[in-house]
């Protein structure tokens, strides 16, 4: 072989050296990432799942008539009221005024406003009356979802959020390899907690990512909840 072969095998030599050299380099950084995620596939497996803006449009809550409270206030305010205008009005027919009013008038009129029993009625007093206005000005029902409006303007369709947890939880168990499934249901997000025990748990949990998520998008909600998904595997006895 003559001088200029021998220089022109020498840089393919080289070239092909520093290839094998930095394949070598590559293969300890993807070890790593392969031991962790077969660690993570034994443990616990969880996505999440956010929906897009476009599929959400805004829906006011359904508000409560909240009945029991409304009740409850009429009632004491009609004793309180009506007690003493009877009493009152015994007196202007020229009867004596009953007993309990006249104590009643005795002991307020020895009674300082710093009286223990004076505060704590007070207190009482405006704990009732912040009560009353966060009932007013809040809407309740925080159990009812309300759905997509169709082409009536007027009309409101709502699904309660035990309703929607047992379809998405009968969808879950249909995927292959969930041996149970617990799903929860809010106002904001939907958490699904299932057990396999058979199959990946990457696989049973993308599994349970497409069936939910179809699942949630077919309820129909004008506000599209995310989803977080967790699969794990059932303890050993």
């Amino acid at each position: 072989m003559s001088d200029s072969d021998e220089d022109v095998a020498k840089p393919a030599t080289t070239t092909l050296e520093k290839a094998e050299k930095a394949e070598k380099a590559e293969k300890p950084a993807e070890a790593p990432a392969d031991a962790e995620h077969g660690a993570f596939a034994k443990t616990t497996s969880a996505v999440r799942y956010a929906p897009g803006a476009a599929e959400s449009e805004p829906a006011p809550r359904f508000w409560s008539v909240r009945r029991l409270p409304a009740g409850l206030a009429a009632a004491l305010l009609i004793v309180a009221a009506g007690v003493p205008l009877y009493d009152i009005v015994s007196v202007r027919a020229e009867r004596p005024a009953a007993a309990w009013r006249r104590r009643l008038a005795d002991e307020l009129a020895a009674t300082h406003l710093d009286d223990a029993w004076v505060v704590l009625g007070a207190l009482a007093a405006m704990l009732l009356g912040i009560l009353l206005v966060v009932l007013a000005v809040t809407p309740g029902l925080r159990g009812l979802l309300p759905m997509r409006r169709g082409d009536d303007e007027f009309l409101r369709a709502g699904i309660e959020r035990g309703a929607a947890a047992v379809v998405l939880r009968d969808r879950a168990l249909e995927v292959s390899g969930v041996r149970s499934v617990r799903v929860s249901v809010g106002r904001r997000r939907v958490r699904a907690w299932a057990q396999a025990h058979f199959r990946d748990l990457d696989e049973v949990r993308a599994d349970l990512d497409a069936v939910l998520g179809e699942g949630i998008r077919e309820l129909g909600l004008a506000r599209q909840p995310a989803l977080a998904v967790q699969v794990r595997r059932p303890a050993r006895r």
